[in-house]
């Protein structure tokens, strides 16, 4: 019988060492069970530090990005966070952990991945997560303002809409650009004006 337990302990043990990571966001990695989250044929791999694919032309992200998003994100419980990409799920969860389930949305494009990770999530503790399919360059507005806006695929910019539904002060998160891809921190001024710095160079799938 798998521990899944211990691999999900080692994994980010391996993080600890790697990262300059808080312990709030390693405890939230701790806590979520990864190998739910990803396809049955892929789950021996559901601890080591890469992407899988879920489906639909989907990933789930690698570990050290889920984890160096949410420490980016600078996330404290109560806040209301958007995700544009729900894709199977786990990085809403993590988010979860830190802000609280009920303070997560998430969009996902495609209808099937969609209704797969509000059912995962439900069945993995998380079902106050709101999860709904369309169109992520929209945003959410029933439920803005959003202290935090974060997208799990690449843009060439933020999407207007999502910038407008991050309140002043608030922080947007992504991987923008075409061929050459760049993690890329934004805080939203008053006047709805960027304020962004760079990070490291990544590689997600595009933004539909």
């Amino acid at each position: 019988m798998t521990d899944w337990t211990d691999r999900r302990a080692a994994m980010v043990d391996a993080l600890a060492t790697r990262d300059d990571l808080t312990e709030q966001t390693l405890a939230a990695m701790r806590a979520v069970p990864r190998h739910e989250f990803v396809p049955r044929g892929s789950r021996r791999a559901a601890y080591k530090d890469t992407p899988l694919p879920i489906g639909k032309g989907q990933t789930i992200s690698a570990p050290h990005m889920v984890a160096l998003m949410t420490e980016l994100l600078e996330l404290q419980s109560g806040d209301t966070v958007l995700e544009i990409g729900t894709g199977c799920g786990y990085h809403a969860a993590v988010t979860a952990e830190v802000v609280g389930a009920e303070n997560v949305y998430s969009v996902e494009y495609h209808d099937r991945l969609a209704a797969k990770a509000r059912e995962t999530l439900a069945s993995a503790g998380y079902g106050a997560i709101s999860v709904r399919a369309g169109d992520g360059k929209q945003g959410w507005s029933e439920h803005a303002p959003f202290d935090r806006a974060y997208l799990t695929c690449a843009a060439s910019a933020f999407p207007q809409a999502v910038i407008e539904q991050v309140r002043p002060g608030g922080i947007l998160l992504g991987p923008l650009g075409d061929r050459r891809q760049t993690l890329v921190r934004a805080r939203r001024r008053a006047d709805g004006s960027l304020d962004r710095e760079e990070h490291s160079r990544v590689r997600f799938v595009p933004l539909k």
